[in-house]
This record gives C-alpha cells, structure tokens and sequence, in this order.
C-alpha cells in the first residue's frame, strides 16, 4: 500500500517541505482566480463591452450552477480512492485544464454582443467549475494531512499566509502588467497576463501534488463512501453549519468590496492609479494571519475570528468616513484595519472546516472530507457570485456607464458596494459565529476519535 494512505493515528508535526507545498496551492489558487475574482466585472465591462446588468446576471447564473458543482466535487472526492489518497489526483488531473480555462476567459474573440456574451458564459462558467476541482481539495485534504489540532492551526496559517501573498501580489500587479503587456489594448494585456498566470499557478499545483501525503485516514476511509452515507456526516453537524453560513456570507461582502474598488478609485476618487496600491494593502493582513496560531491558543478559534469580525467592521466604517470627505489618508488608514481584521479570519475558516470533518465522524460516524469541504465551497463560490451579481445590479441601477463621468447616483452605487454591503457581511458572519462552540468539546472529541482509529486499525489487522 502506498504510504499517503497509511492511517497514522499520531500527534507528528508535517514537514517544512510539505507545508510550503501544501500552502503554495493556496498562493496558486489566489494569484490566479484573484485575477478573476478582483477585475473580471472591470475586463467585461470596460475591455469587452459588456453590460454591467449582463454580468451581473452571468455572475448569478454561474452561482446557480455552483449548486451542483461544489456537491459534486464533494461526491467525487468521498467516492475517489487511489494510492495517491482521495484529494490530492485532483491537483494532478486537473491542474491543467484549469489554467487552460484561465486563459479562455481572457480571450477576446471578435463577436456581436450576443457572441460575446455567450463566450462569456461558457468560459467563466467552465473556469469556476474546474476552479472547484482543484480549490475544494486543498480543504479536504487538511484533516488527513495531521491530526494534531495545533499543526491544522499552523498548516491553514501557512496557507493563508500564501493566499494572501497571492491574493496581494495579483492586486498589486495587474493592471499595471495589463498596461504593459497591451501598450493601451487592454484586451491584449489580460490576456497576457491570464496566459502568464494560469502557467504558473499549473506549475504550483503540480508540486502541490508531488510533495504532500494524505496520512490520517480511518480503516473505513480506505474505501468508497456511498453518497448516501456521506451525506450522514451533516446529520446535526452545526459546526459545519455555521461554517458554510459564514462562508456564504463574508464572500458577499468581500466580493463587492473587491470587484468594485477599481471603479472606486477611478470615478470616486479620479486616481486609478490608487487602486493597485489599496488592493497591496492586503498584504497588512498577513500580520493577523501570522499571529494567529498564538491567539487561538490563548482565546480559541470562535473568539479569534470574532476579534477578526469586529476589527473588520470598524475599518469599514471608518472607510465610509473617507469616502464620505474623500481623504486618501483615512481611506488608507480603514484599509488597513479592514485586513488586519481579516487577517484573523482567513486563518481559521479552513481549520474550522477540518473541525467539522472530525464532528461528523465524532457525531455520526462518517468521516467525509470531500461532501464537508464542497459544500463549504458552494456557500463560498454562491457568496462570491451573488456578490458579484449584487455589484452589477447596484451599478446598473445607479445607471453606471464604462468609461464616462458618473452621476451621483452612480457614485453612490459604487459607494454601497465599496462600504455598506460588507458591512452587512461581515456583520451577519459575527451574529452566526456566536453559536460555534467546538472549542469547549474539541479535546474530548480528538481523543474519542484517536481511540475510535486505534481500535478500528487493530480489528483490521486481526481480520
């Protein structure tokens, strides 16, 4: 038998070599979906002519299909069973028709509105589906990389440390390699710098797969878990619950936020050349991110992530103040709030989710990393796309119009987008996280479940 399906009912700690493999797919993943996520609606809208309703509503339709989509990862994941373990062949097979579609949403064929449209639908359709396919195994792969509580603490750290580092440099960089690669065509430059990226993240997620090992496995693991038996481990699992909740919720507000802050600094506050420099601001969240493991320990997860909440929302307040007097400096200052407080968050989420693997197990006894973490990811990707529709739907309705001088009321879309609709994110996802109580039960838990793994490994070798 291979030796990353061993079940290694142990407390080791995972290698320097795994962890930086294991956390460069996340940097993989951000640098280039960060490209989609943050300045597709501004390529739709004011590269290839697309209405802002229209993408709004591609966006929403995208959502819809992600219903289906994230589930069905998750099924394949519980149903995949090979001498590589059951996350890691996806990042093999699917890296590279992943970064293939990266490309195609950046290419620009010579079509009527109609045309263009649909090649929209297709290619984003396409690249958010396949995105699942190489995103949602980097989660569920992480209870079966350790079971020591504290290492999962420290792997989601790395990782989120890389997501940021991705999620900043592609902020940073793109629409001043956009210029560069296109000379004033901007169609040319996304494409370029898609072609570019989409190889590199290929290249990542290759390494991802050759140097991390799936250990932590139960003996009933080893085989394919029926669908219908998959679905028991979200019988009562409010960890999971409240998680997938959160998830849905806080991508809402982040992508307003994301998607729309090219147009803030460009209409708003006439400096486009801001934008790149706030959306670098992401990189103070790596702070937070790195001071995480010793927060958790000390207060927990739930009350971790609450600072992270409730610093988030501040920062955003305050940004309102800025945009309100339109003074850079405030602006910069509620930037750096905001991520210091999200800092917090994107440290945990995923730990959270390898605490609701282990509950399902504890509760149900049905460990289903691939049915968890899918669904997790479809709250996710839904928040991401209705936030996406949200901020086409708000811009129309403000009767935004690419490339001219806004109304007031445009300007104030752009503003509800940018300050107001995060808020409300942010604010749901600290209401829900009141109800997480996994801290107070977690060493009892891990404990059960390490007898529970003994036994089981010793039954299967006296059969």
């Amino acid at each position: 038998m291979d030796k990353s399906v061993n079940t290694l009912n142990n407390e080791h700690q995972v290698c320097w070599p795994e962890r930086l493999s294991y956390g460069a797919s996340n940097f993989a993943c951000c640098l280039s979906f960060g490209l989609i996520g943050n300045f597709l609606m501004y390529f739709y809208t004011d590269a290839y002519g697309i209405s802002a309703a229209a993408v709004g509503t591609l966006f929403l339709v995208a959502r819809v299909i992600d219903a289906f989509n994230g589930p069905f990862w998750g099924i394949l994941i519980d149903h995949t069973h090979t001498r590589w373990g059951k996350s890691r062949p996806y990042w093999l097979w699917f890296s590279i028709p992943y970064s293939i579609f990266c490309v195609l949403v950046f290419t620009t064929p010579h079509l009527n509105l109609g045309g263009k449209i649909l090649w929209a639908y297709i290619t984003y359709i396409g690249v958010d589906v396949l995105y699942s396919g190489v995103n949602i195994p980097l989660t569920s792969i992480l209870p079966n990389l350790t079971s020591n509580a504290n290492e999962r603490v420290t792997l989601s750290t790395i990782s989120a440390l890389f997501a940021t580092a991705g999620s900043t440099l592609i902020s940073v960089i793109a629409l001043p390699l956009v210029k560069a690669f296109g000379q004033g065509n901007n169609q040319k430059g996304f494409f370029w710098l898609g072609l570019i990226l989409a190889f590199l993240s290929c290249i990542i997620l290759l390494n991802a797969f050759f140097n991390t090992r799936e250990r932590v496995q139960s003996v009933a693991e080893r085989r394919s878990l029926p669908i219908k038996t998959s679905l028991k481990a979200l019988k009562g699992n409010w960890p999971w619950a409240i998680i997938v909740f959160i998830d849905f919720v806080y991508w809402i507000g982040m992508q307003t936020r994301n998607q729309v802050t090219v147009y803030f600094f460009k209409y708003n506050m006439h400096a486009a050349w801001l934008t790149s420099i706030m959306l670098g601001l992401g990189l103070f969240g790596s702070i937070t991110v790195a001071v995480t493991p010793w927060f958790s320990k000390r207060i927990g997860k739930r009350n971790t992530m609450m600072v992270g909440w409730l610093v988030s929302i501040a920062g955003q307040l305050v940004m309102w103040v800025g945009a309100k007097v339109q003074n850079v400096p405030i602006i910069i200052a509620a930037n750096i709030i905001v991520n210091l407080g999200l800092g917090f968050i994107s440290g945990l989420i995923a730990v959270m989710l390898a605490d609701a693997v282990d509950y399902g197990e504890w509760k149900n006894g049905v460990r289903a990393e691939g049915i968890i973490t899918a669904f997790s990811s479809f709250g996710a990707q839904l928040g991401m796309g209705l936030g996406g529709a949200i901020t086409g739907w708000v811009l129309a309705l403000g009767g935004y119009v690419a490339n001219q001088a806004q109304t007031q009321s445009a300007l104030n879309a752009i503003t509800w987008n940018y300050v107001w609709i995060p808020i409300m994110g942010f604010g749901l996802s600290a209401i829900a996280l009141l109800f997480y109580h996994v801290d107070s039960f977690q060493d009892k838990m891990e404990a059960d479940l390490r007898a529970k793994h003994a036994r089981e490994e010793a039954a299967s070798k006296d059969n």
